[in-house]
């Protein structure tokens, strides 16, 4: 007779508390998803090269608008999430955010570069950051060859999608002035 297995879900609090007991890897790539821990897989050289280049491309062109987080920590803790996406903007602040974590409210703009990763950051990923209120998420899609731009976020995802591909201009919501190339974004 099969029996159900009980799972525990962890909120953002209890995630940080295991870290600093030393309980997690220090190594570990590891993201809070919806309360489970999920090991991340390692990061490719292709995943690892788009993310660099995309950080330079945009540090360069925001000129200090906005600070550009790569793969660091932003905190969704209604979701029961901390997740690391590849490039956060966040709103400017002059402790760089050393105090806490981000949040939603502290989003611009979210780009996750999907290689390995397309399932999770497609459905599980973009959808979070939707029913979180982050109000506009890129999908870099190296497979396709596509860039999805995501925007008015709601509890079901996003409702507005757009599919570009090389040559397509791409702007943001929060940088309307800045306008980059689909193929810039895909190397």
């Amino acid at each position: 007779m099969a029996r159900a297995i009980n799972r525990r879900r962890f909120t953002v609090d209890e995630y940080h508390r295991m870290g600093e007991a030393g309980i997690l890897p220090e190594d570990g790539r590891l993201e809070l998803i919806r309360g489970t821990l999920a090991v991340r897989e390692p990061i490719g050289a292709r995943h690892a090269g788009t993310v660099d280049r995309l950080a330079h491309l945009w540090i360069s062109r925001l000129g200090g608008r906005a600070i550009v987080r790569v793969q660091n920590p932003v905190e969704f803790p209604e979701e029961l999430s901390e997740l690391q996406p590849d490039l956060t903007f966040l709103r400017p602040r002059a402790d760089f955010y050393r105090q806490a974590h981000p949040r939603a409210a502290d989003v611009l703009l979210v780009i996750e570069v999907a290689d390995t990763s397309r399932r999770l950051d497609r459905l599980v990923k973009l959808p979070l950051y939707a029913r979180a209120g982050v109000d506009e998420a890129w999908l870099v899609d190296l497979p396709s060859d596509r860039v999805e731009v995501h925007r008015t976020p709601g509890p079901g995802g996003y409702r507005d999608r757009a599919v570009l591909g090389r040559g397509a201009p791409v702007t943001s919501l929060a940088f309307p002035d800045v306008t980059v190339d689909a193929g810039d974004l895909l190397g």
